[in-house]
């Protein structure tokens, strides 16, 4: 069953998480942050990518990779089913949003032009995540 909330609720939730200031239109409203600008772009710890909104495992660190685009990028989801993916018509083009799969945050977009094993590049806001560090 998805997690909903009211908008009230989420800009609480995004709040009490320290999230960055885009994190709510990104995650809430399909925005999109400046590239470059996330505070995990050029973050390379060992550790976990959850969604910033409920905390749902999204990514983990080893996938991650530099794609030169100024977002954070991986190759593949922590799991399958972790995230949805939709079709997205805007701005004249069509791409494919990827969205949380527990609570509908916005992500970002995945590509067919990452690495292998995949070959596939999750390009995510840095605002729709929050990393957890792996403990040593």
């Amino acid at each position: 069953m998805k997690i909903k909330k009211t908008d009230l609720e989420w800009k609480e939730i995004l709040a009490t998480k320290g999230a960055e200031t885009v994190a709510f239109d990104v995650t809430r409203h399909a925005a999109t942050e400046r590239p470059y600008s996330g505070r995990y772009e050029k973050e390379w710890s060992a550790g976990q990518y959850l969604c910033i909104c409920c905390s749902a495992p999204l990514f983990d660190a080893s996938t991650k990779f530099d794609a030169g685009c100024g977002w954070p990028s991986f190759y593949q989801p922590e799991h399958q089913g972790a995230i949805e993916e939709r079709v997205d018509v805007s701005l004249g083009m069509r791409r494919v949003e990827t969205v949380c799969a527990q609570c509908d945050a916005h992500l970002g977009h995945v590509f067919e032009d990452g690495p292998q094993p995949t070959g596939l590049r999750y390009c995510m806001n840095s605002a729709s995540l929050q990393f957890k560090k792996k403990e040593d």
